[in-house]
This record gives structure tokens, C-alpha cells and sequence, in this order.
């Protein structure tokens, strides 16, 4: 199956896992295929690929709110997903779409796949309407996610940083949810793709307790040897007093997994996959 699979955002943190996952598919670099150019998706070869696996996104929530992060979201995360759609619906390609928590407002407690749209902020509102272009292939898998930790900078890694750089952070207490290790997605994915699942939306993170980012923080902290009491919450207007710039969060961010889990398929506890990801 590696050979007929394609990667888009083969480079980014998913991406990397899945070229762990799927080392003999394809992928093209930017100036091979521009996603963002209908053109360019349109007229691309893409005899023998039989699933293309969107993994590519503008990632930068408060860069999203500025003139120029606004239309990089858009082209990206939305414009680009219709194209990918359209050259998978003429092609008779599958089409796996990575998506997010934050297509919700995060005002109920644990989200499912068949709640309505509420983005918050422009990153959330181009993750969605990515989501409607998607559900437009005849072939589609869109997955949701949230908190995503793999190979390159994220949360995780800096609070390593800081706790050996001798630094006591103060990190949000009221945003709750689950972290996601790109392994698990990735294996998610093809779970999916080879147990002949029905096609749609699923929810997928690692499986455990929801908590808030102070708790994964504190977890870090204890993990790498050092006192977690040096880590201290505080709300997210707290944090962002006095900031301009900043997108709205949802502060509830928790994937319900029961219909992933009904085809077989079972994530790791998110603490366990931490501390394999801090020992590795």
C-alpha cells in the first residue's frame, strides 16, 4: 500500500510519521505541487496513487488573526482542501484530511463527530470550512485532532526546555483536552485505511484522562526529574492580558472516541505515549 499512498506536508510533524509509517510513498515538494494552485494540483501526475493523506496545514492560531496570516490560513486550509478534493473526486482517489478541535467553540464538554460547527477565531473558521471541502470527495476520511506533539517544536519539547533551564512557567489551567502523538495518528490512519472502515469523519487523540495544559506541563516536569511544583496555572485571559493579536481559544477540547474505537482500533494512554516520547 506505501507505493500508492501520497503525503502532503510530508515535512511536518505528522508528515514525518507517517513516511516512518508509509517509507515508499510519494511526496512532492512545494515547487513540484503548489496546493494552493488549482493548476498545479489539477495538472499533477498522479497515475498509481490511489490516497492522498492531507497532512499539511497553517498551524499559527494567532498568526491567522494578522492581514497576511489570514490569507495564508485560507489558502492553506481551505482553498487548498477543495483542490486536493476535486483532483481526488476526477482521479477516483481517497482522501485522508487532518482536522481540529478547534472547529468547535469548545462550550460542550466532549465533542463528537456530529456536532455542528462553531469556529472561534480565523484559523478555527478555515479548519472547518477544510473540513466542508473534504466532505465533498466521494472517498473521504476526515480525522480530528487535537494537541499534537511529534518530531519538531511543540509544547512538549519546550517545557523539557525550560525545566532544564532552571525556569518555573506559568501555564493555562482552564483550556482542557488531550495531547495526540503523531504515532498514534499515523497508526490511526492506517488502521482506518486497511480494516475496510466506512468513510467519514472520526475523532481521533490519545486515549486517558482529559486535563489541562498546567497538568501535562506538571507531568513534564516530574517525567524529566525535576519538581512540578515549579509549574504554576493561570486562565487564559490571565495569560494573554495585555496581549494584542490573540485568537480565541476553546477551552474545552475533548474528542469523544467511541466511533474510532468501534472499528478496532485503540490509541495509547496519552501519559504512556509521554513518557515513551521523553525517554525516546
Amino acid at each position: 500500500m506505501s507505493k500508492n499512498i501520497f503525503i502532503v506536508g510530508a515535512n511536518g510533524q505528522l508528515g514525518t510519521a507517517l513516511r516512518e509509517l508509509y517509507p515508499e510513498a510519494a511526496s512532492a515538494d512545494v515547487d513540484e505541487l503548489d496546493i494552493t494552485n488549482e493548476a498545479s494540483v489539477m495538472s499533477y501526475n498522479w497515475s498509481g496513487i490511489d490516497t492522498v493523506i492531507n497532512a499539511a496545514a497553517y498551524t499559527n492560531v494567532d498568526g491567522a488573526e494578522t492581514t497576511e496570516g489570514r490569507r495564508a490560513a485560507w489558502a492553506v486550509n481551505a482553498a487548498a482542501v477543495g483542490h486536493l478534493s476535486r483532483a481526488c473526486s476526477q482521479y477516483d482517489m481517497a482522501l485522508v484530511h487532518i482536522s481540529s478541535d478547534y472547529v468547535f467553540d469548545g462550550m460542550q464538554e466532549t465533542h463528537t463527530e456530529t456536532e455542528a460547527f462553531s469556529p472561534l477565531g480565523v484559523y478555527a473558521q478555515t479548519k472547518a470550512a477544510g473540513d466542508i471541502a473534504a466532505s465533498l470527495t466521494p472517498k473521504h476520511f476526515i480525522l480530528r485532532t487535537s494537541w499534537v506533539i511529534g518530531d519538531g517544536n511543540n509544547f512538549v519539547r519546550t517545557m523539557k526546555s525550560l525545566a532544564e533551564k532552571g525556569i518555573d512557567p506559568s501555564v493555562v489551567n482552564d483550556q482542557v483536552g488531550r495531547i495526540t502523538f503523531t504515532r498514534d495518528l499515523a497508526l490511526g490512519i492506517q488502521h482506518l485505511l486497511e480494516n475496510d472502515a466506512s468513510t467519514g469523519i472520526y475523532n481521533l487523540t490519545n486515549e486517558g484522562e482529559s486535563v489541562s495544559w498546567e497538568m501535562i506541563a506538571k507531568d513534564v516536569y516530574s517525567l524529566c526529574g525535576h519538581d512540578p511544583g515549579r509549574v504554576s496555572g493561570v486562565t487564559t485571559e490571565q495569560y494573554y492580558e495585555g496581549k494584542s493579536g490573540i485568537a480565541p481559544r476553546p477551552l474545552q477540547s475533548t474528542l469523544d472516541l467511541a466511533k474510532i474505537s468501534k472499528t478496532g482500533f485503540t490509541p495509547r494512554n496519552w501519559r504512556t505515549a509521554l513518557e515513551e516520547y521523553l525517554t525516546e
